[in-house]
């Protein structure tokens, strides 16, 4: 059995495999395209014009399920190791909320371009990476056309701080990448298993059924 087969640790390696693909895919047909530049664009500018926009956008909502899987396995999972331990159930409740609202932050990012919908682009881009910097960019002293901006040149107002936001928002993204890579061991040991409680022959029944239950252990792996 390879690595990636045992219990859920296809989770984590399938998402930052594939939200890598996203990224690298779309800013290669941009950059061939010549729609922004090659030297650190952002993210999301490598997905603002067609046909790259499709394929960014249909890539990263994929990668937002597959987020959202890989957040609730890991909640679960530290319930299940502290089920006593009220501090720690409510932090990881709350990093549970958290996260989920990243992963909405990430699929805002996916179909609101910037050059379209620029608010809520950068209410989706703040609750995937918080990046201040990049606000301060598009606060109004640097042009009013910032928003609508692929292309940067040295001479530019603001050119500087354009870079500081890029190169932090490539370099959160790749940490995040890291990040989730460390669930990979972890998640060898854990399986999901579903219960079906029947309550009738048929779904119109209201009698007791005297069907046994069912439970289907969905991967091979106990936590």
């Amino acid at each position: 059995m390879w690595w990636f087969q045992q219990g859920l640790s296809f989770l984590p390696s399938a998402l930052v495999i594939w939200t890598a693909a996203a990224f690298i895919f779309s800013y290669i047909i941009a950059i061939t395209l010549h729609h922004v530049d090659p030297a650190l664009p952002y993210i999301s500018d490598t997905g603002t014009l067609p046909p790259e926009k499709c394929l960014f956008g249909a890539m990263l909502n994929i990668a937002a399920v597959l987020c959202i899987a890989t957040i609730y396995v890991r909640y679960k999972q530290v319930h299940a190791l502290n089920p006593e331990e009220n501090r720690i159930i409510r932090i990881n409740k709350a990093g549970l909320v958290l996260g989920l609202l990243s992963c909405f932050g990430l699929s805002i990012v996916a179909n609101f371009q910037k050059t379209d919908f620029f608010p809520v682009h950068i209410c989706g881009a703040v609750l995937t990476f918080v990046l201040t910097s990049s606000s301060l960019l598009h606060s109004g002293n640097y042009g009013k056309d910032v928003d609508q901006k692929l292309h940067w040149n040295p001479e530019d107002k603001g050119y500087v701080l354009h870079m500081i936001t890029t190169a932090a928002e490539w370099s959160l993204s790749f940490s995040f990448f890291g990040f989730f890579l460390t669930y990979v061991r972890d998640f060898q040991k854990i399986s999901l298993q579903v219960e079906a409680n029947l309550h009738g022959l048929t779904l119109y029944d209201t009698a007791p059924c005297p069907v046994n239950n069912e439970r289907t252990r969905l991967l091979s792996r106990d936590l």
